[in-house]
């Protein structure tokens, strides 16, 4: 039986369920890779996992796999993840035991964003045994990291960035420093995994030796059941999945709001995740960063303060709901790879306005089964939105039929048996 060690970013919610601890609900497409390969008895993979924690955990206490969980063997090994601008070689060690335990055929690393990615290639020292999943690239963001914010926002340096040393000028130099070491991680794998012609022309520019191997993702299980209907939303209410860095875009559709609302004045703003605006106590104030100070200034110059609504970090089902709720899902960014969240707005039939950057236009055809728009425009991006709002068939557009042809789409890309035999398949030719 073929072994394979998974070295991934997160420790997987099942896993961390096992061990009563919390966990996060990132990289759902994992969970549903993990669930393909462990839901028959006759596996054709011996699979491991390995996983950060950070110092002090009760993981790193035990010799060996910290525990199993599905017949699978999980590790831990220790990770500064506040920190992954910055590579502790000691790490190097925690991989050289699991290693040794485990005895993996080869190695499967899920991104190149932390300092881990390099240590576990490192040690493997086996190129043609070791894959990497692409998910995004480091030194890509870095360049973009800005994302066409006024030059004093740029510069800008609130209470909370100079205490954490955090600024959007720190904030991109630390992209450039992961890019860097991204780039060694890279050169360091012989097989590589991705999805868009972004990510293939992105890896071959650093490692044009390595072999590039075609594999979409499997989405989060909650995700494959649910269908869109146009009236059971709110009306006119548009969803951002995250808009905690600039990366993401969230001022660009601030931006664009003036001129949604002059056309649809009930119209309302929903944002996933870490919400950097809260400013309703003293000590909300003296956290708020430079870009959420921006963020806050946008609000405030175009009276937004009743059309914006920050829904902080939500579960698989709230997200699921969410989704089901909004009658359109934006995508902002100004450089992606193949968002997640966009494919689980597809997978449920939701109208999709997203950035015509990096791997986005691989997953969305303009018109048919979403819209695209240019990338930091937000009249472009008002557009979008206002288009799949009016939904008027004599002018080309029929919301239902983009809806249903989006689900048509998803569901081919992320149809988990035929993802799972692409891996199986890349697994037996890397072995």
């Amino acid at each position: 039986m073929k072994k394979v060690l998974w070295i991934c970013n997160i420790m997987l919610p099942v896993i961390a369920k096992e061990a009563g601890l919390p966990f996060s609900n990132r990289e759902g497409w994992l969970t549903g890779i993990f669930q393909a390969l462990t839901a028959k008895e006759d596996r054709e993979i011996a699979l491991g996992i390995c996983f950060p924690v950070e110092k002090g955990s009760i993981l790193l206490q035990k010799e060996g796999a910290a525990l199993t969980v599905c017949g699978v063997p999980c590790y831990a090994f220790e990770e500064d993840l506040q920190h992954p601008e910055c590579y502790n070689s000691s790490m190097e060690a925690a991989f050289q035991k699991i290693y040794e335990d485990f005895r993996p055929d080869m190695i499967h690393i899920f991104g190149t964003e932390f300092p881990h990615a390099l240590a576990a290639a490192k040690v493997f020292g086996k190129p043609e045994k070791t894959l990497l999943g692409i998910q995004g690239l480091c030194y890509e963001i870095a360049e973009v990291y800005m994302a066409g914010l006024p030059q004093k926002v740029c510069e800008a340096v609130s209470f909370r960035d100079f205490i954490r040393k955090d600024s959007l000028k720190q904030q991109q130099q630390k992209f450039f420093q992961r890019g860097e070491r991204e780039k060694e991680v890279i050169r360091l794998c012989g097989h590589i995994t991705g999805r868009t012609a972004f990510d293939r022309k992105g890896t071959a520019k650093v490692n044009p030796g390595a072999k590039y191997h075609s594999m979409n993702e499997t989405m989060r299980s909650s995700f494959y059941e649910g269908v869109w209907k146009k009236e059971n939303c709110e009306k006119h209410s548009i969803f951002l999945g995250q808009g905690d860095y600039p990366l993401k875009g969230f001022h660009f559709l601030l931006e664009a709001m003036p001129m949604i609302l002059e056309r649809y004045p009930d119209a309302k703003v929903y944002v996933a995740g870490n919400s950097i605006i809260k400013n309703e106590t003293f000590k909300d104030k003296i956290k708020i960063s430079a870009y959420g100070k921006y963020l806050l200034s946008l609000i405030r110059k175009y009276r937004l303060e009743d059309k914006v609504q920050s829904l902080g970090k939500l579960s698989e089902e709230e997200m699921k709901e969410r989704f089901l709720r909004s009658e359109v899902f934006v995508c902002a960014s100004v450089l992606e790879n193949s968002p997640n969240t966009i494919g689980e707005a597809m997978l449920l039939g939701v109208p999709v306005a997203a950035s015509e950057a990096g791997g986005i236009p691989d997953m969305i055809t303009h018109g048919k089964d979403g819209f695209l728009f240019k990338s930091g425009n937000p009249r472009e991006l008002a557009n979008a939105v206002c288009t799949i709002f009016e939904d008027d068939a004599k002018k080309g557009v029929d919301v239902e039929t983009i809806s249903c042809a989006a689900r048509e789409r998803a569901g081919k890309v992320h149809d988990g048996a035929t993802n799972y035999q692409r891996l199986l398949e890349i697994y037996t030719v890397i072995i």
